[in-house]
């Protein structure tokens, strides 16, 4: 159990950690948490890193709490935001909730049999029963409003120009009801999250201390960033989801193999559970032949049979080499099997009929959903982003003839580095 931090420090996701708390962790056996926001009906790779704090944590002999936020869902957390977000009906946010719940349960242990065994919990089962009043007479009169304000998430909304509401000013009160919650019923001592979350983290902590007279820990991970500078987790085609149905095995494995050398030797150590040895010599290794992107590869394998398992992990490993290894190959060598089954590829449907009529690619490619707009399509065809069957395609009025078809029905389309589309003309 005392491997925990340390396992956490050298892989660098410890940021802040309250006094005492290796010492809890080294005592016994500790039950800690860590809250998911239910906003969407699937979590990102933003929440890969308290997922893995989880699992290092079970791994570790603790006793883990995955916490999904239905009440709190229903609140918003101001933390990191410019302004409110809007709020979600409770029907969507149930099916959000039950959606997070089916996902962590791909990667934490929910096994009876075991001494500690995950814990899923919804902190809308106990807010439920709490009334307004009961809530600012029990919770409210314990944190003043002077220690509320010193908080960085508050003090950047109300520095701003939109201000901040009452409901997302009391967020940090809910959240620290949760850790006191689970501290007097589940005896839970711990509570985890991004640096983002010290703020709340340990508000909850105050509420403990003067409810009752308890102790309770903390300690919060960096904030994962790019090299770059851009928003970690982010594509062309935007956030990266855990859902195989939001963003495919092979998109996902294309995000990590495509990731910087800067980027990668600092995720290999985040997002993998390989060991600390192992990490130095595929590293060392990497700087010796860059060019293999041994790296890059490691990296992408690890997560994608971590999120999506070895079958989709093989998948998205044959669409990589039938689309980039043989890229310059000829794609009429691609077989009508090898189009239809390439996992990852955005199928879309075109009319044989307007298609025969001279329809140009940017009115075309705008009206499959390929481009959101006429303007951006013409903006990345006369830059080079587009190909059509593995050939550059920079006129926006080009009109695809029936000859083009692959297989006389289909036209391989390629927008930008690594999104593929496969439109099948019926």
């Amino acid at each position: 159990m005392n491997a925990f931090i340390e396992e956490l420090r050298w892989r660098g996701m410890v940021q802040d950690i309250m006094p005492g708390t290796e010492e809890q962790l080294n005592k016994e056996v500790t039950s800690a948490y860590i809250g998911f926001d239910p906003t969407a009906d699937s979590l990102h790779i933003g929440s890969l890193v308290p997922i893995l704090l989880l699992v290092h944590l079970q791994k570790a002999g603790h006793k883990p709490y995955a916490l999904v936020g239905g009440a709190t869902g229903m609140v918003g957390d101001p933390s990191g935001k410019s302004e409110e977000r809007n709020r979600l009906s409770e029907e969507v946010l149930n099916k959000n909730v039950e959606a997070v719940k089916a996902q962590l349960q791909k990667f934490l242990k929910f096994d009876a049999s075991l001494p500690n065994t995950a814990v899923m919990v919804n902190n809308f089962d106990w807010f439920k029963h709490i009334s307004f009043l009961d809530f600012i007479r029990d919770a409210g009169k314990h944190i003043t409003i002077n220690y509320m304000m010193a908080k960085d998430s508050v003090k950047k909304r109300l520095e701003g120009d939109n201000g901040m509401s009452f409901t997302e000013f009391t967020y940090q009160l809910v959240q620290g009801y949760d850790f006191y919650w689970l501290y007097k019923n589940r005896n839970c001592k711990l509570q985890m999250g991004g640096s983002d979350q010290w703020g709340n983290i340990v508000t909850g902590t105050e509420l403990i201390r003067k409810k009752e007279g308890g102790e309770a820990f903390a300690f919060t991970c960096p904030l994962i960033k790019k090299a770059d500078g851009t928003k970690f987790g982010k594509s062309e085609a935007g956030n990266i989801w855990l859902d195989a149905g939001k963003t495919s095995p092979y998109l996902f494995y294309q995000f990590w193999l495509n990731a910087s050398d800067e980027d990668a030797e600092n995720w290999i150590k985040i997002f993998t559970f390989l060991p600390q040895q192992e990490i130095i010599n595929i590293v060392e290794a990497h700087k010796a032949d860059a060019a293999k992107r041994n790296l890059q590869k490691t990296l992408a394998r690890e997560l994608t049979f971590f999120v999506h398992g070895e079958e989709e992990y093989n998948k998205a490993i044959e669409t990589t080499q039938k689309l980039f290894a043989t890229a310059n190959a000829a794609a009429e060598s691609l077989t009508e099997d090898d189009l239809q089954n390439m996992e990852g590829i955005v199928k879309a449907f075109a009319d044989k009929e307007k298609f025969a009529a001279g329809v140009d690619i940017t009115t075309l490619f705008t009206e499959l959903g390929i481009f959101p707009s006429k303007g951006e399509a013409r903006k990345m065809i006369t830059s080079g982003g587009v190909s059509i069957n593995r050939k550059k395609a920079d006129d926006p009025l080009l009109k695809p003839l029936v000859s083009m078809l692959l297989h006389h029905k289909f036209l391989l389309v390629q927008k930008g580095k690594r999104n593929f589309y496969l439109v099948e003309v019926k």
